[in-house]
């Protein structure tokens, strides 16, 4: 049980929020550990399927980020040099809001909901290391002190050094695809969806955020090499539009307005092999970092949160409550992990019979059974995980 327990929540993303806020609310004495001075995001954006808004309406935080946030009505798959549309999925239902979310009003709504559930934010606060012990969890703080904690929960993103701890032999590897990332403000309020432009070797993806005047942009390109992990780099945003220079005037005219990018290599993770000991569990990205090619990221840390707080408000033995957490949720990570792994070489075909007939039959698809193809990932955004 959770009421008056003390939780420690390495992280201030949007997965270590939501988990505080989720164990609050089940009367859980929750700290938050942030090595950033502030609660803040990088400016970009997420889209918050179906399953990921469930959580945030049963979190009570839906409301305040709906505010700001467009409801999506479509993703639309496109031709790269055309602009054709190969294929459109709609998202008008009404029992299936998606939202189109800027990263840093989550985080925002999230914080403000968890201070005001009594979460302790400490700030400036970074945990160099974790080591799982019988008692509690030991963090080694950058500032050479140590400190011993109770139940800990990694929210910490893929550099975690609890998923280091528990996972020594954990390795990375370059998938030869990098991602450029920006948001560029637009004179007129775009359409509240998200269009990906489909090219050989690259794709960019683009949506409306906020006030629908500020477009959020993922451009990814495939690369030899890479050195660093991670996307606060900055980028040329010269090299970007170079990159796309053969995409259609429509993409070239947006890029031609941005400003400021970042880079970052995309790496492929597996999915943690252990996920918990004694009383430290891993949550989010820690636990199973996927690609960006399914756009499931912050939904499945909200998951996590949510099916985590209830596992250990159930239970009166943690060690059980982590179990049943790392059980219930490992087996649907890992597809999505997967499924996201496979839709990045289905973006990127280039032109000859493969990708001819790959649009081909999503057109006729298009024509003859719309849902069909869409239905293909009701597994994902169909899924409940406050039932």
């Amino acid at each position: 049980m959770l009421i008056g327990q003390e939780v420690t929540v390495a992280g201030g993303g949007i997965g270590g929020l939501a988990a505080a806020l989720a164990l609050a609310q089940h009367g859980a004495q929750v700290s938050v550990l942030e090595q950033a001075p502030a609660i803040a995001e990088v400016g970009a954006g997420i889209q918050v399927s179906p399953n990921g808004w469930r959580v945030l309406q049963a979190l009570g935080v839906a409301e305040a980020v709906a505010a700001s946030s467009p409801r999506s009505r479509a993703v639309r798959l496109r031709d790269f040099r055309r602009g054709a549309e190969v294929f459109t999925m709609e998202l008008g239902r009404a029992d299936q809001p998606w939202h189109l979310v800027h990263r840093a009003d989550l985080v925002s709504a999230l914080a403000d909901a968890a201070r005001a559930a009594g979460v302790t934010l400490r700030l400036g606060t970074r945990v160099a290391a974790m080591r799982p012990e019988a008692m509690g969890t030991r963090l080694s703080l950058a500032d050479g002190t140590e400190e011993l904690h109770g139940l800990t929960i990694a929210a910490d993103g893929l550099h975690s050094p609890a998923r280091a701890a528990l996972n020594p032999k954990s390795r990375a590897f370059f998938t030869g695809q990098v991602a450029w990332r920006c948001t560029i403000p637009v004179t007129d309020p775009a359409p509240p969806e998200a269009h990906v432009f489909m090219g050989p070797g690259r794709h960019l993806v683009r949506y409306p955020l906020r006030d629908r005047r500020l477009m959020n942009v993922v451009a990814v390109e495939e690369r030899d090499g890479w050195a660093e992990e991670g996307w606060h780099h900055r980028g040329d945003p010269d090299h970007l539009r170079r990159a796309f220079t053969d995409f259609c005037p429509e993409v070239r005219d947006l890029l031609d307005r941005a400003e400021e990018v970042h880079l970052w290599g995309l790496f492929r993770h597996p999915v943690a092999a252990r996920w918990t000991e004694h009383r430290l569990a891993l949550l989010g990205d820690a636990a199973h970092p996927t690609l960006p090619f399914l756009a499931q990221g912050a939904n499945m840390a909200l998951e996590d949160a949510f099916i985590l707080a209830r596992c250990l408000s159930e239970d009166t033995d943690t060690t059980a409550a982590l179990a049943r957490y790392e059980a219930l949720r490992r087996p649907r990570c890992a597809r999505i992990v997967q499924a996201a792994n496979d839709n990045a070489q289905n973006y990127h075909l280039s032109p000859g019979p493969m990708r001819f007939a790959a649009h081909t039959a999503l057109r006729v698809a298009q024509r003859v059974a719309p849902q069909a193809v869409t239905r293909r990932f009701d597994w994902v955004h169909r899924f409940d995980a406050t039932a």
